[in-house]
């Protein structure tokens, strides 16, 4: 639901969870009612994605801003088939997976649980205990929800199913054996080792790699039995075409320098800048050449602490002077 603008619509008539929720297509409203356990799962998930987004682009000139009045969270910045609209479906989605399966694992749901096919022969010095996290179950609800209202025969479904699978595949990707040490003293004389997803973090740093590195695509269209269908081909045939793990657009973002609605950008005056930079992060390039101001800006902050035994921890409060780079 995030990026196809408003869609209201009339839910009266369904339950008062999922009926009260707007933008919903039917195959969504069916699934909120027959997994209504999983539901808040899959909202934490969005704002998961959400926040990491606004992480990853923190320093860039479109820098995940949301907007609070509107079913389109995001304005019309993801009308676009753009870079930007490639990585929200795909932080989306992967969050929804990640959250899931972590629900699963913490036992709040009794339609999923831990993964009981991690359980073959153990390693050297280690063994299979805990709750391995049931990564597929995350996978297969995400691509069930998310997926629902990408079912047209033209190209941005295309390109939002791909971008969908490739944050999911990052989940399974980055899936890695976790283990507790057990034995006198924290000896680890054994080990108990657990099937488990990575932080969320470094599926944004992962993804924002990807959105960096993102192919560009051409839209072609098919005579198919069922009329007129789009698909995507790689823009550029001397370049490695895509997999399944990378991101996909067809067409360029704006540069976001100036407010425009019709874009959704908010321009970049008065957002912070680092002068010492020279990434997309600094000054120069933030401010897009109109420069910036400088004012300087008095900080309280804790200094001079010290650890008394046992066990506080005492500090004075300083006042520290900051220089604060907006630009203009």
């Amino acid at each position: 639901s995030l990026a196809l603008g408003q869609q209201y619509t009339s839910l009266g008539s369904q339950p008062i969870l999922c009926g009260s929720i707007p933008g919903l297509v039917p195959k969504q409203l069916r699934f909120c009612r027959n997994y209504i356990e999983i539901m808040p799962s899959v909202a934490e998930g969005v704002k998961l994605g959400i926040q990491e987004c606004q992480h990853q682009f923190r320093g860039r000139r479109w820098n995940c801003t949301t907007i609070d009045d509107s079913l389109a969270i995001f304005g019309p910045v993801l009308d676009k088939a753009t870079r930007e609209s490639a990585f929200v479906h795909a932080i989306a989605s992967a969050g929804v997976a990640f959250a899931v399966t972590r629900s699963c694992a913490e036992g709040t749901s009794t339609i999923c649980g831990c993964d009981s096919h991690h359980k073959g022969p153990p390693g050297e010095g280690w063994k299979w205990g805990g709750c391995s996290e049931d990564a597929d179950f995350g996978v297969l609800v995400s691509r069930e929800f998310a997926d629902a209202r990408e079912n047209r025969p033209d190209a941005r479904s295309a390109m939002n199913r791909h971008n969908n699978e490739a944050g999911r595949t990052t989940i399974l990707d980055h899936m890695h054996l976790k283990c507790k040490c057990h034995g006198l003293s924290g000896s680890c004389e054994v080990k108990t080792c657990w099937w488990a997803q990575p932080d969320f973090r470094a599926i944004g740093d992962y993804l924002k790699d990807k959105y960096d590195s993102a192919s560009e695509m051409m839209v072609e269209k098919h005579r198919e039995s069922r009329g007129w269908v789009e698909t995507l081909r790689a823009k550029y045939a001397l370049f490695k075409p895509p997999t399944e793990r990378d991101l996909v657009y067809y067409e360029n973002s704006p540069n976001f320098c100036e407010p425009n609605p019709e874009t959704g950008s908010f321009g970049t005056r008065d957002r912070m800048c680092n002068v010492t930079s020279h990434g997309i992060d600094g000054c120069d390039l933030l401010c897009c050449g109109r420069g910036h101001n400088t004012r300087t800006e008095k900080r309280k902050e804790k200094c001079h602490c010290i650890f008394h035994w046992c066990c506080y921890v005492s500090c004075q409060e300083c006042i520290r002077v900051y220089d604060v780079h907006t630009c203009k």
